[in-house]
């Protein structure tokens, strides 16, 4: 839907600007956590988590459903029988040494390049959804047009650090050359940093071809500037799409998430501790075989988490388990020193509810406290992800905003000033007029824009209005604010160029391109 469909009525360039000047959407940097981590796991206990891990790889194996990885393997020294790979802790450990524990991503706009590993982290937005709600609230297919909106509100959104890829698919293209738009999406409208396409290893291989053009084949040897995500099938089991899709992104030196799709109690044992071991092996075997394809890529240890419920089996989404296996995920990364994924702001809501509030809420806590590195999921989810909501997309990265002002901790900068306002102000004044508090208001407590906190009388004098209008109205007035980072025209005509040619190649059909 368009946002002229609102009746709202777009602005003047000079108006945006304007506004622009008054709304701050300069992105924040990478989060630097200060807080202490939770960490429930004693040092003998992280150690028996590796000890059952590496005993899963070594006695019961992974199934690689690929023949270049199986041969792979063989070549690496690994014991391969049929599809089954058993792994020797020795050659894990050795492989996964070699992934860098920290790096830097690099956006086509410097100013957003970020910091990532060890205490940084990113919030990036919620992908795969096959259905939106809409700026009337609506729950529908989505176009490639609200793609583009989606990816415009990454880039207005200070917390958001990356427009990601197919937030929502968009129905209006042919499956088949879906990921060209998708990609090009990411590019256009924002210039932070984005994912790429893994659907197939075709599709992959374009991701990098475009992400070629946009920084240049050299540049994409030596610095990080696109994501990819490699899907487990748990229990222990990797197939030939997500390995070739990893293939092209570990040659190229790009990072890629390794992520057992974990629902825990249906593709994991239904105890807590023996679902993180099980994911640990499942994670390890991936991020060792980035390194036998590349020595030194980046990869990011990943699982997508949930849990399902005894009664109906529909996974859920903020549970007590998850946050606990989340806690332990973090130290099982840091203790093998590699950077680690985990899924935010979930929810199983089928609107924007209390009940999405909530367990989004209950998620992100916990995932700040585990030290997590890439949050992902950090926007619009809902519905265990079966839409993306407009409304929701943008409370989720205020309230990522928020969590990432607890997550840095206490700021000492102002202490003497301020104390020094007690002794001016004395017993039974007040702090509003003074200096100290006229310098530092709008920092020193975080003021949501999404809320509301006034009076009841003054909240129905103005329309009793609820969140989730409010947040509409709040996408309206971020899409006519927007204004696009141009690309480079030259590199725009070779982007466009790439497209329409792979455009003739690939035959348009609905289903995934494997062979063109």
């Amino acid at each position: 839907m368009t946002v002229e469909a609102t009746g709202t009525t777009r602005r003047g360039r000079g108006a945006r600007k304007a506004i622009r000047q008054t709304r701050d959407v300069t992105m924040l940097p990478a989060l630097n956590r200060k807080l202490p981590l939770v960490e429930p796991m004693d040092a003998g206990q992280i150690e028996k988590i590796d000890a059952a891990s590496m005993g899963i790889l070594e006695d019961v194996g992974v199934v690689f459903r690929d023949e270049v990885a199986l041969e792979d393997w063989r070549k690496a020294g690994a014991d391969v029988r049929g599809e089954t790979v058993h792994l020797d802790r020795g050659l894990v450990r050795e492989l996964i040494a070699t992934i860098p524990s920290e790096f830097t991503y690099h956006a086509r706009n410097p100013a957003n390049n970020l910091p990532f590993g060890g205490d940084h982290g990113i919030f990036v937005p919620m992908t795969g959804a096959p259905y939106l709600r809409d700026l009337d609230d609506q729950r529908r297919n989505p176009t490639l047009e609200d793609l583009a909106n989606f990816h415009k509100l990454s880039h207005m959104l200070p917390a958001i650090h990356s427009s990601a890829h197919h937030i929502v698919e968009p129905y209006d293209h042919p499956i088949s050359q879906r990921h060209l738009r998708i990609t090009y999406s990411s590019m256009k409208h924002s210039d932070k940093t984005f994912m790429g396409m893994t659907t197939s290893p075709k599709n992959a291989e374009d991701v990098m071809e475009m992400c070629a053009l946009l920084f240049g084949e050299d540049y994409l040897e030596t610095h990080a500037v696109c994501t990819g995500n490699c899907n487990g099938n748990s229990p222990l089991v990797w197939d030939e799409t997500m390995l070739g899709a990893l293939r092209a992104f570990s040659k190229r030196n790009q990072p890629i998430l390794c992520s057992p799709f974990v629902l825990g109690g249906a593709n994991t044992p239904a105890s807590v501790a023996p679902t993180v071991a099980q994911l640990n092996a499942e994670a390890l075997s991936a991020l060792a075989y980035t390194q036998v394809v590349r020595k030194g890529a980046p990869a990011i240890y990943g699982h997508y988490l949930s849990t399902v419920s005894m009664k109906s089996g529909a996974p859920m989404a903020g549970t007590p388990e998850i946050s606990l296996m989340n806690f332990m995920i973090g130290q099982m990364a840091r203790y093998y020193d590699i950077p680690w994924r985990t899924s935010n702001t979930l929810g199983g809501s089928k609107t924007f509810d209390a009940q999405a509030g909530y367990e989004s809420a209950m998620t992100m806590n916990a995932v700040l406290m585990a030290g997590a590195n890439y949050m992902w999921h950090s926007a619009g989810w809902n519905e265990a992800g079966m839409h993306c909501s407009m409304a929701k997309f943008v409370v989720d990265a205020e309230v990522c905003a928020m969590g990432y002002r607890m997550a840095e901790g206490v700021r000492w900068d102002d202490f003497d000033e301020a104390l020094a306002a007690v002794r001016d102000v004395g017993p039974g004044g007040h702090y509003l007029g003074h200096p100290h508090t006229l310098e530092n208001f709008q920092r020193a407590f975080f003021m949501p824009e999404m809320f509301n906190n006034d009076s009841i009388e003054q909240w129905q004098a103005e329309g009793g209005v609820e969140i989730n209008e409010r947040a509409l109205q709040r996408c309206r007035d971020l899409l006519n604010e927007y204004e696009e980072p141009a690309l480079d025209p030259g590199v725009n005509e070779a982007l466009l160029d790439y497209i329409a040619r792979r455009e003739r190649e690939i035959p348009a059909a609905d289903a995934l391109n494997q062979d063109h």
